[in-house]
């Protein structure tokens, strides 16, 4: 089985000064592109600005396959992140928000109603169009990353699978946050611990994954690919014990190279902010798991 996933909301250029690069990326971004490459028809629904940084995220998801119909392009400047790495370790230091925000239409969300799966997160400033979403979609995705209870507690409703990170946690404390969360509704919950593995949680059932050893480059994009494996697999019905392992197995993958998922480009001069800026409201600041 093919699944048809669609994410909706955020997509940025990741810059790296300190290597002269930037990649594309963006949690919805991420996990469409990440999505396709496990062999789900995927398709975005965002909005891309008219300059380099946008022709960049346009061009890598057009080479990824991804289905760009839904795409916007606003005349502006792209979202954007500045990144550094500690020791592997993603740190983001400033940035902008470019032509991110959207609204939804009538077209969009019967669009959205003929996929498996919609995913979108607290990256993509699309929390007041949630109750839309969840309306439309067959089965809404939504990213917590390591928002605080009161946020979670306020849009989880929504959603019918979440997942949140928490990378410095214990796995006891995940089990009992994964519990807390389901019983605001969500059918599935996953909670992701970083190094640690994962636990996931479904019905009465719940499992950790822990993960797989990697030498790690980057770890930009680790929760979006984890997502995008979690969802893949679980319109295909896979059992729990086994997607939790594949999808904390193909994050840990993900962290052996930089950006989210490739397509390195030459760094926009105009795009890179200083060191110690402070970070904007940027659509990806926790792509990490």
């Amino acid at each position: 089985m093919n699944p048809r996933l669609v994410a909706v909301g955020d997509n940025v250029v990741d810059c790296y000064p300190d290597l002269g690069v930037m990649y594309p990326g963006g949690n919805a971004v991420n996990v469409a592109v990440h999505a396709r490459r496990l062999g789900a028809a995927s398709g975005y629904l965002g909005a891309v600005g008219t300059d380099a940084a946008g022709r960049v995220v346009r061009a890598a998801l057009a080479g990824e396959g991804v289905d760009l119909s839904l795409l916007r392009v606003v005349e502006g400047r792209n979202a954007s992140a500045t990144v550094r790495l500690v020791a592997g370790e993603r740190k983001f230091t400033g940035g902008q928000e470019g032509v991110s925000r959207f609204r939804l239409t009538a077209a969009d969300l019967e669009r959205l109603a003929e996929a498996d799966v919609v995913h979108t997160g607290e990256c993509s400033l699309m929390e007041d169009q949630l109750p839309e979403l969840a309306t439309a979609a067959r089965l809404l995705s939504f990213d917590f990353s390591e928002r605080p209870w009161e946020y979670v507690e306020a849009h989880a409703r929504h959603a019918g699978i979440a997942i949140l990170s928490a990378p410095s946690g214990a796995r006891e404390e995940a089990h009992a946050l994964a519990r807390r969360v389901r019983d605001l509704g969500p059918s599935t919950v996953a909670v992701t611990l970083g190094s640690q593995g994962a636990v996931l949680i479904s019905g009465d059932e719940t499992v950790w994954a822990p993960a797989e050893p990697v030498t790690v480059v980057d770890t930009l994009g680790a929760g979006d690919a984890f997502i995008a494996r979690l969802l893949v697999g679980a319109v295909r019905g896979e059992d729990l014990p086994d997607l939790a392992a594949a999808a904390t197995a193909y994050a840990s993958a993900a962290c052996a190279s930089y950006g989210a998922f490739g397509h390195e480009a030459p760094l926009d001069a105009t795009l890179a902010t200083p060191r110690d800026a402070p970070a904007a409201v940027l659509p990806n600041s926790k792509e990490s798991a």
